[in-house]
């Protein structure tokens, strides 16, 4: 497939290894998104991949399981302008983004 500057394309991300069969239907099926942005907004690097920015850590959380504890930390993203938030373990919000957490 060829391009040309200005065109616009949809790309389908796929949840599922495999051959995903046209009109599967479900949780998992794939949907194309109805947001537009403006190109000037997305910054890819050049492996075609950006990356999404935490902004703070808003809630703490700690799920026991049977033998160990496991704490988690709900954090938002901004992401081109969209705001999301979700529950991340926090051993890997600590290393991966040190600054959101205070020195003990």
């Amino acid at each position: 497939m060829e391009f040309q500057v200005d065109d616009w394309v949809f790309l389908k991300v796929s949840p599922m290894k495999g051959v995903m069969r046209f009109g599967k239907k479900g949780k998992l099926s794939p949907r194309y998104p109805s947001i537009v942005m403006s190109v000037d907004d997305v910054h890819v690097t050049v492996q075609l991949s950006y990356e999404e920015t935490p902004i703070a850590i808003l809630d703490r959380h700690v799920q026991r399981l049977r033998t160990k504890d496991v704490p988690s930390v709900k954090v938002p993203w901004t992401n081109n302008n969209v705001e999301e938030m979700t529950w991340k373990f926090e051993e890997d919000m600590k290393s991966r983004y040190p600054y959101l957490f205070p020195p003990p």
